[in-house]
């Protein structure tokens, strides 16, 4: 099974993007989904996860300005980023670990000020 991240692309300070993480198959026993980033000259950082369940986390520099959510249709996860800032730039990878360890390839993310 592979990860394909999207939705990614240039936006001004203050706008919004909705990124998609779409499975090439069914990920059995998922444990958890999430969203990374990594701005250049940084590590990888853990923007936001939603449990098996449903339970969701963010990151507290996102908190209140993104939402993941997931259609288990589609084999989707969403980032449903608004109030964008520059420092929100990054490349934005997807994650799910279930029996095994899935990460999407990136989209890059670019906000201007």
């Amino acid at each position: 099974v592979q990860l394909q991240a999207s939705g990614g692309g240039l936006v001004q300070s203050g706008g919004s993007l909705r990124l998609s993480c779409t499975a090439s198959g069914t990920i059995f026993n998922i444990n958890v989904m999430g969203w990374y980033r990594q701005a250049p000259g940084k590590q990888r950082e853990l923007v936001a996860t939603m449990s098996s369940g449903g339970s969701t986390s963010f990151a507290n520099s996102v908190k209140g300005r993104f939402t993941i959510s997931r259609d288990n249709a589609k084999n989707s996860l969403y980032l449903q980023m608004n109030s964008l800032k520059p420092e929100d730039t990054a490349v934005y990878y997807c994650r799910v670990i279930g029996r095994s360890d899935y990460w999407g390839q990136g989209t890059l993310v670019t906000v201007s000020s």
